[in-house]
């Protein structure tokens, strides 16, 4: 008698392992950006690839090497990072998806064995070491700074020995991916200082609204006469949304040229916004629409009744029916 062969026999295997997700950050690991990416739950026990620079971060999103990138754009001491900003303003493609804030304080660290006695040459990346001087200047009064291109390029140097520095300023997270000694903690200036990351993805629709969200653009005024800016800034005002960041960047392409980095509080999805936007488009020769997203600190954006959404929703309805000849009630 012909056996019957068993159907799971012959089946192939359905089961597949879902791809890991690629994610580039400013690196080494160690940095403010490391930190913030390890506050995204969907990248935890994903694939993290460090980077050099923002240029960079940005180009493996689009090119396809990375799902999301981590970049930084706005410090509450130093104002908008002006290289982040350029670069959402000029490579198309790119949507912001998420933020997250990160407290900055700083540690000074040095080689096995070294203490705050031996130090007299700091390297450090500029903007960190401003954000030190006054520490320094009391407590290391004698000290020389060494420019750095990253805060972790200067502490490796010092603990490889190929800087001549005898400090370098740093994340405090470093110390977890390298045997540096931390000579003092909290050496910041400024102890409520936090730098505002987002985390930009190829372009998709928006997450559904949350109530506590943020849109973000780039605006670029028509032309250079007075009351051109006002004219931008009313698209916002007269529907009752907020600006939470309001930055010029130069165009470049001549001077006087300018594009406007704008936080609006609010999403897309909200009738407000959409009409803001519908204003803006009319308005500028160029609107780049960056995303709506949650909102990092959750706060509940607030604004008066007569901007809720069926406020507009029924001044539409009203003009639809003028339109079509219908008595008004």
């Amino acid at each position: 008698m012909r056996r019957r062969s068993r159907l799971y026999a012959v089946l192939p295997d359905t089961e597949t392992v879902p791809a890991r997700r690629t994610y580039s950050y400013l690196g080494p690991a160690g940095t403010f950006t490391e930190a913030a990416l390890a506050q995204v739950p969907e990248a935890r026990d994903q694939i993290w690839r460090p980077v050099r620079n923002v240029g960079e971060a940005l180009a493996d999103v689009v090119e396809g090497r990375s799902d999301a990138a981590m970049i930084a754009i706005e410090n509450s001491v130093d104002g908008g990072v002006s290289t982040a900003q350029d670069a959402l303003a000029t490579v198309p493609g790119l949507r912001i998806v998420g933020e997250y804030l990160v407290p900055v304080n700083f540690v000074l660290v040095g080689r096995p064995g070294a203490t705050l006695a031996d130090v007299s040459l700091i390297a450090a990346h500029p903007v960190a070491y401003g954000q030190c001087l006054g520490w320094l200047s009391r407590n290391v009064p004698a000290h020389a700074h060494l420019p750095a291109e990253s805060n972790v390029a200067s502490a490796l140097g010092v603990l490889d020995g190929t800087s001549a520095a005898d400090a370098a300023i740093a994340a405090p997270g470093i110390v977890a991916h390298h045997d540096l000694t931390v000579l003092a903690e909290n050496i910041g200036d400024n102890p409520n200082a936090v730098t505002r990351f987002v985390l930009v993805s190829r372009t998709v629709a928006p997450a559904p609204p949350t109530g506590a969200d943020k849109t973000s653009l780039i605006v670029e005024l028509p032309e250079d006469h007075p009351g051109a800016l006002l004219e931008l800034l009313e698209q916002f005002a007269t529907r009752g949304i907020n600006l939470s960041l309001l930055a010029s960047r130069p165009i470049g392409d001549a001077l006087g040229r300018y594009r406007f980095v704008i936080d609006a509080d609010g999403h897309v999805l909200d009738e407000r916004m959409a009409d803001a936007l519908l204003g803006l488009r009319r308005f500028s020769p160029k609107v780049i629409f960056l995303g709506s997203y949650a909102r990092a600190d959750r706060a509940i954006v607030r604004y008066p009744p007569r901007y809720g959404d069926d406020v507009f929703v029924e001044a539409r309805d009203w003009l639809r029916g003028l339109l079509s000849g219908e008595p008004e009630a």
